[in-house]
């Protein structure tokens, strides 16, 4: 019974033993082609991603990046973050390459644990997302359609200043950024000015974002199963007022220009009218991309402008020079 017992044990530790070989290198033979930029792997499965993640939890995000620009290049290194391969570029040279070359030498692409958030991206490819974005925005972006937006934005910000900023002794700039920027871009989007009604999405939404660029490690309790579970609240949500918007289009109790929402609702792509499962994953999909990118560079304004008077100066008069001339205007 013992030689039984042992043989198990040693076949089981032969078996983890090879089971861990493979996994290690079908790891390393991914980053075995030629013409690849220097960088580590990390481990098999989480890469470098807990690494990453702890420069980000202490404060200093931009650490992993310089660390690695000075062991390994300047301009391009490579790593594996969230389960996936990447090649990290930096500094001018490297985004310019990216952002002029998009859909010529590179494209759009997203990790498969987006599918979880967003299960629409499983019908079709990040290319052709892409694609019918471009379509859709440009007539909500076209200048006309931005001037209707100011009073909004700047009602929004003087209520958002009023009552979170003003005699305060003490404000955190980047979460207060958050807000303003997800409150306006409910607002913009689908018309959504319930404050009480905002502030039900805010959680959940802050948990998706955050979800989304965690370990995508889908069990009760992490991060990311914590986002699909979100992500799946805050679509419900979204449904519903798709539904009732087409209604109210239908009676002439909303217009087509009133936000991206009317306007996605009444415009066809190829010919194809977008359901509302897709409509609903787009809106999610640009309020998580323009909520970290806007609110971020509110934060930086600020500090920036705090940091630099003479420049806050400069940046006042001009207010102060445009608000003169509209009233001349008028």
């Amino acid at each position: 019974m013992e030689h039984f017992y042992l043989t198990l044990l040693l076949g089981f530790v032969s078996f983890v033993t090879f089971s861990f070989f493979v996994l290690f290198y079908k790891h390393r033979s991914n980053y075995t082609a030629p013409n690849l930029p220097p960088g580590k792997t990390g481990y098999p499965i989480v890469g470098e991603s807990l690494e990453f993640l702890s420069t980000g939890w202490k404060g200093h995000p931009e650490k992993f990046i310089f660390d690695r620009m000075a062991k390994f290049s300047s301009q391009v290194f490579k790593t594996n973050l969230l389960g996936e391969p990447a090649a990290v570029f930096c500094g001018a040279n490297g985004n310019k390459f990216l952002f002029s070359n998009e859909n010529k030498l590179v494209q759009a692409w997203w990790p498969r644990t987006v599918d979880k958030v967003f299960p629409t991206s499983l019908q079709t490819s990040s290319k052709e997302e892409s694609k019918k974005m471009r379509k859709l925005l440009p007539n909500f972006m076209k200048p006309e359609a931005l001037q209707r937006y100011i009073g909004i934005m700047d009602q929004i910000a003087k209520n958002h200043f009023k009552t979170e900023w003003e005699n305060k002794d003490e404000i955190l700039t980047f979460p207060l950024c958050k807000r303003y920027t997800f409150w306006l871009a409910c607002r913009l989007f689908v018309s959504m000015e319930d404050p009480a009604e905002i502030i039900k999405y805010e959680v959940p939404f802050a948990g998706l974002a955050s979800g989304m660029i965690s370990l995508p490690i889908d069990l009760p309790g992490t991060p990311f199963n914590r986002a699909i579970k979100a992500s799946k609240w805050i679509r419900k949500g979204l449904l519903k007022i798709i539904k009732q918007r087409r209604i109210d289009l239908a009676e002439g109790k909303a217009t087509g220009t009133q936000d991206i929402l009317s306007h996605m609702l009444q415009t066809t792509v190829d010919g194809i009218q977008m359901d509302d499962l897709d409509i609903a994953d787009k809106i999610l999909g640009l309020l998580i991309g323009g909520h970290d990118t806007a609110s971020a560079a509110c934060t930086f304004i600020v500090k920036f402008l705090a940091e630099l008077p003479h420049i806050y100066d400069q940046v006042y008069k001009g207010i102060i020079n445009a608000f003169s001339l509209s009233l001349q205007i008028i």
